[in-house]
């Protein structure tokens, strides 16, 4: 019976992120977002994205909002000049700035050092941040992060792209879709998902259905 009703609901959520309707339930800018991110999304703590450091409810200024696509790519599709610009003129970047499906706590540092770099493999590279198992290689302008969280990095790329229309690189993204794949969705990742909708009003479908990344075009 259990199995049954997940299966309904899960169905069901997919409808409703693929359905026409289906809104950011009011969220209208990156603001309102963050507030409700540290409220509803992560009030009881949670672990930083790419080095997995817990956190409490009092987090502290070492833990931020990453954004996993860079809204400078978000620009660049748009045209703006600069992010203050796009937000006044474009509701549509303001959406996509705001979307939590893209939006994950990470450490500062960490967030400022990956920057808008890509991701990718990196061989041989150091480890220079701890215990922290993120690399970053310069001369290629590339980061990679730790086993663990790249399916959950690929399913919000994926969904960047699918929803916004935001182009990933055909090496990047075939690399994403392996690591998605090596990367199944776990407990934590679903039920953040579903906490999501609960708060903005849409699902990750690639969370719901890792298999529909097969049919994405790069």
């Amino acid at each position: 019976m259990r199995q049954l009703l997940f299966v309904l609901f899960t169905v069901f959520g997919i409808l409703a992120c693929d359905s026409p309707s289906a809104q950011q339930a009011g969220i209208d800018n990156y603001y309102e977002a963050k507030k409700l991110f540290w409220a509803k999304l992560y009030g009881k703590g949670g672990e930083t994205l790419y080095c997995g450091q817990p956190f409490a409810s009092n987090k502290g200024k070492q833990i931020n909002v990453e954004h996993v696509l860079p809204m400078s790519w978000a620009m660049k599709k748009l045209g703006c000049r600069d992010r203050e610009s796009c937000r006044r003129s474009s509701k549509r970047f303001r959406q996509i700035e705001a979307d939590m499906h893209n939006l994950y706590p990470a450490r500062v540092d960490i967030n400022q050092i990956r920057s808008s770099f890509p991701f990718g493999v990196i061989r041989g590279e150091a480890r220079v941040y701890g215990k922290c198992d993120f690399e970053l290689d310069k001369k290629r302008r590339m980061v990679e992060p730790r086993a663990a969280v790249r399916g959950d990095i690929a399913r919000a790329m994926f969904y960047m792209h699918d929803r916004y229309g935001i182009r990933l690189h055909r090496r990047m993204g075939q690399l994403l879709k392996q690591w998605s794949r090596q990367d199944p969705p776990d407990a934590f990742e679903r039920g953040r998902n579903i906490r999501i909708e609960k708060i903005q009003g849409n699902r990750n479908r690639f969370i719901d259905q890792p298999a529909a990344a097969d049919r994405l075009r790069f």
